[in-house]
């Protein structure tokens, strides 16, 4: 669902209608980029309570020229930054339902399913080790599937710095993955 702006502007819906579809739509990835950043879930639950509060806010400040997503995770990042002014992520332990993950048509086994959670919380472990800089956009490329130009529109970083920080992301996580790093 891409949210059009002009609605708010026309009258046609209130805000809190088009608040609750874009809960629905783009709750989990303000969840989820907010604890990426964060590190915790009480903090994430915060953000996005503040992300959405902010929203609503500005909706009509909307004008469209990025998507509803691409808004609401720009929003998101600089709100998880104003969070965490003096606290920095050390350890974290990741959640299962992060990735909707598992194949849908098949009814995998317990010891499938507990082998597969393992696997993703192991690699979600290393993720969350790397640098924000790097996290963050590995994280907004491979989980939230934006391009590097949306990236850099929403940290406000060059696109050759997107394309960079990716590069050194990949190679950081595979390093700490083959090692096996704690």
């Amino acid at each position: 669902m891409e949210y059009d702006y002009l609605r708010v502007m026309t009258g046609e819906y209130s805000k809190n209608e088009i608040l609750t579809d874009i809960m629905r739509s783009y709750g989990k990835d303000v969840w989820n980029y907010a604890f990426a950043l964060s590190g915790t879930r009480d903090m994430a639950d915060d953000i996005m309570q503040d992300v959405f509060f902010k929203a609503l806010k500005h909706l009509d400040t909307f004008r469209g020229e990025s998507s509803m997503k691409t808004w609401l995770l720009k929003i998101t990042r600089n709100t998880a930054l104003n969070h965490k002014t003096t606290w920095f992520i050390r350890k974290v332990v990741p959640i299962d339902k992060w990735l909707e993950h598992g194949n849908k048509s098949e009814f995998p086994s317990a010891e499938t399913k507990a082998l597969e959670r393992i696997q993703l919380n192991e690699a979600w472990t290393h993720v969350m080790k790397l640098p924000v800089k790097f996290r963050e956009v590995l994280i907004l490329f491979a989980y939230h599937g934006m391009t590097q130009k949306e990236i850099a529109e929403t940290i406000r970083i060059p696109e050759g710095t997107v394309k960079s920080r990716l590069h050194h992301a990949r190679i950081r996580f595979a390093e700490h993955y083959q090692r096996g790093d704690d």
